[in-house]
């Protein structure tokens, strides 16, 4: 099973250079994925699977659309 993952912000450097078939196992959660790529789970603000936000433990399925996002500062 493959899944597309986005990296955005500060967690663009951690985005695998398989990111538009990043492979996954059946049942793997978002949360699973980060760990793997090594975003750090509190850093994270946002997730969406499938342009639809979603929870860190969302499962993942096969042909899945992730963007990950940090908290964004700014003045």
């Amino acid at each position: 099973m493959k899944i597309t993952l986005l990296c955005y912000a500060t967690f663009a450097e951690k985005s695998p250079k398989d990111s538009e078939n990043f492979p996954i196992a059946e049942g793997e959660t978002v949360h699973g994925v980060l760990d793997r790529v090594g975003i750090p789970i509190d850093e994270v603000k946002i997730i969406f699977i499938n342009g639809v936000s979603s929870a860190i433990d969302a499962a993942l399925s096969d042909g899945d659309r992730v963007g990950v996002f940090p908290a964004v500062g700014g003045g």
